[in-house]
């Protein structure tokens, strides 16, 4: 990680669960770090929990990742303060139970909002100020999902509860292979990575969900600093990390 000391990475979704382990990580292994998040008090109560001399590399900003006027205030805040972004972790997701054929169309817009729409703003934000800047090296890590290459089959007796979930993280999927092709294609040398997690424990994973075997937050930052860590030459197109025990 030596090459990225002092460098800037934005996380998204940074108050809680996977993205609050990867900014931790990411400011004790000596990056600048901005997290983004609704809940900027959250930030606050993360950055309080780092060693004091650790905390002015953690901030904090408000942000929306469905709405690009909010991305775009944010990653304006970033140039403004920082200079620009050399590593976007784009960690932000959500999902809302029930079926696709019979709840509110707003909760699966949402869901497409946040899981794909909000990965392009910030990709293409973060693409800009690493062009401006002449950054060669820079890295885009999408935080997709083991939903993205297959689709758990429910027990009988049971109506699926995943909806626009799947349909997300399969574009995800695709996602990172537009964007490769798309940094190849206008000459650059910025990586991109995609890293699928079994089940998650966090605030996000459905009920019915939570008596399998599960990964911890700090398992997925583990493989993000493993992605990073990788040399020049190197890209983790794809990454998926299972918990021992999943039956999928």
């Amino acid at each position: 990680m030596e090459r990225w000391q002092n460098r800037v990475a934005c996380v998204t979704g940074a108050s809680s669960g996977i993205g609050a382990a990867i900014a931790k990580d990411l400011v004790n292994a000596g990056l600048i770090v901005v997290g983004l998040a609704r809940r900027t008090e959250r930030m606050e109560e993360i950055c309080g929990s780092l060693p004091q001399n650790l905390q002015s590399r953690l901030h904090g900003v408000k942000c929306d990742v469905t709405s690009e006027q909010s991305v775009n205030e944010a990653f304006d805040w970033i140039e403004q303060h920082l200079g620009g972004v050399d590593v976007l972790i784009n960690n932000a997701g959500t999902h809302a139970s029930g079926q696709l054929l019979t709840m509110e169309t707003s909760a699966l817009q949402q869901t497409m909002q946040t899981n794909v729409m909000g990965m392009v703003y910030c990709t293409r934000r973060a693409f800009v100020s690493m062009q401006k800047r002449n950054i060669g090296d820079g890295h885009v890590v999408l935080i997709n999902s083991i939903l993205g290459h297959t689709i758990f089959q429910r027990s009988p007796g049971l109506v699926s509860h995943l909806n626009m979930y799947p349909v997300t993280k399969y574009g995800v999927t695709a996602l990172a292979e537009i964007l490769r092709q798309e940094f190849w294609d206008l000459e650059t040398k910025i990586k991109i990575s995609s890293l699928s997690p079994g089940v998650v424990d966090t605030d996000i994973v459905p009920d019915n969900f939570r008596h399998l075997p599960k990964l911890k937050a700090e398992d997925i930052s583990a493989g993000v600093m493993y992605i990073l860590a990788t040399p020049p030459h190197v890209q983790v197109h794809e990454l998926i990390i299972k918990p021992l025990g999943e039956p999928f």
